[in-house]
């Protein structure tokens, strides 16, 4: 068991060392600069995804309106994957294709961001969700596997990583939004780090 736990390591040690000398960071980089701009004007953050990315969502949101390493205020991000009652009327009375793009017409506004995690990118809910966001006037980011799949179309910043197997994906989706998240804090609220 020892030796397939240090296999494991090693091989997502060598994803992220791989994919922090490509173009990847750059794209990384560009959803910061995306995000730093909309908080900056009071916009809101609205996150989405299905299975581990729903859960990515939700940690994400966790991070921004609680905190990452420093004492600061809060900065409003929502995940749409938290209405348990939305996300089953809508699913079972409507269509789970549309899950998110009805909360976005709900809750998006002109000017706020809308990002979609899908390590396929072809999730329909997750790609319907950034269409919509696009056309009522939303800023978009992406974060995917592989090419970027079916909603990189859809989206102004698209982080693909350029990885196929589902478990490294998600592996670098978390030291993503972390490096996001490390980032805005910086960029925001300076260096006040705390113990």
């Amino acid at each position: 068991m020892h030796a397939d736990v240090s296999r494991l390591l090693r091989e997502a040690a060598d994803t992220l060392r791989n994919i922090s000398d490509s173009s990847y960071p750059a794209t990384v980089e560009g959803a910061v600069d995306l995000l730093e701009k909309a908080f900056r004007e009071g916009r809101t953050l609205l996150a989405f995804g299905n299975g581990g990315s729903s859960a990515d969502a939700q940690h994400l949101c966790a991070e921004l309106v609680g905190r990452f390493l420093l004492d600061r205020r809060p900065l409003p991000a929502v995940a749409l994957t938290t209405n348990q009652a939305l996300l089953t009327a809508w699913s079972n009375d409507c269509r789970f294709d549309d899950i998110f793009a009805r909360q976005v017409e709900g809750l998006g506004r002109p000017g706020d961001v809308a990002w979609g995690i899908s390590t396929s990118g072809n999730s329909p809910n997750v790609v319907n969700g950034l269409r919509r966001a696009r056309e009522l006037g939303l800023r978009t980011i992406g974060l995917s596997g592989s090419e970027g799949g079916r909603m990189a179309e859809h989206c102004d910043v698209l982080m693909a990583v350029p990885l196929r197997q589902t478990p490294r994906i998600q592996e670098v989706h978390l030291v993503t939004f972390h490096a996001i998240c490390g980032a805005l804090e910086e960029r925001l609220f300076g260096q006040r780090s705390v113990s």
